[in-house]
């Protein structure tokens, strides 16, 4: 693939590859899935709709019209920001496919991949504020400075900014809700506290693209985008308000319950 191509990931080649790539992630968890409804109780139905929301919001971010659109429309660039950066994570962590690995990968494979989740690097990311420095800190980043335009500029940058605005915001998600096994979980206080701030640094981020579009982005088209992040990740935001609340209640009730035994 030339060079100039990166920048349009939507080109045939690419697209036929990343969408084989989607499609043996949706293979394999669909093939533990069934593996674990064998082994042990049924998996949950929910989460192989999670699964494939995640898939299907990281495809339509990566290739196809709304990612093509991305490249010259900042509107729909802001879509696959929250497709990509919000809502696939989100989705993909309420599917939890690591307790589905760990539930059926052999042994030899279950204790890697166990050592691997309480390894420091995942501590680290995982740490509620680490991962939100590296979610809203990186979005500062990108619009605020020349660094949007230059991922119009350079292929490669424009995957790597991809890249981190998914992950970032996956970890953001991990540290936040535990849906998956958290060996180095932090306090609902804690975490709370930088829920709060990170969202805050969110929208006041939409608002200023609202008044700062980012460079050579038009005014109109700053103010539409930041009306749609602010509003858009509102939407995904309560829902991760939303679980992290619930469960909040429910390790309460149990400890009250505990407390009466």
């Amino acid at each position: 693939m030339k060079f100039e191509h990166l920048l349009h990931l939507s080109t045939t080649p690419f697209s036929i590859i990343f969408l084989l790539f989607i499609l043996v992630f949706l293979f394999f968890y669909i093939y533990f899935a069934k593996k674990a409804r064998n082994q042990y109780k049924k998996w949950p139905i929910y989460r192989y709709y999670c699964w494939i929301i995640g898939l299907v919001c990281i495809t339509v971010s990566i290739i196809g019209p709304i990612a093509k659109l991305a490249h010259h429309h900042f509107v729909f660039h802001m879509i696959t920001h929250l497709l990509l950066g919000m809502l696939a994570p989100l989705m993909l962590v309420l599917a939890a496919p690591m307790t589905l690995l760990l539930r059926t990968l052999n042994v030899y494979y279950a204790r890697r991949l166990s050592r691997f989740i309480r390894s420091p690097f995942i501590k680290l990311v995982s740490n509620p504020s680490i991962a939100s420095l590296l979610n809203i800190v990186g979005l500062w980043f990108l619009y605020t400075t020349s660094l949007y335009s230059a991922t119009h500029q350079n292929g490669v940058l424009h995957i790597i900014v991809h890249i981190h605005l998914f992950l970032a915001g996956y970890f953001f998600t991990i540290s936040m809700i535990y849906i998956e096994p958290t060996p180095h979980p932090y306090s609902f206080h804690f975490r709370s506290i930088i829920l709060i701030l990170s969202l805050a640094g969110h929208e006041i981020l939409s608002k200023y693209i609202y008044a700062h579009p980012p460079d050579s982005v038009s005014f109109l088209d700053g103010r539409i985008g930041g009306e749609l992040m602010y509003y858009g990740g509102d939407v995904i935001e309560v829902m991760i308000i939303f679980i992290l609340c619930f469960q909040w209640y429910k390790a309460s009730q149990s400890r009250k319950y505990d407390a009466l035994i």
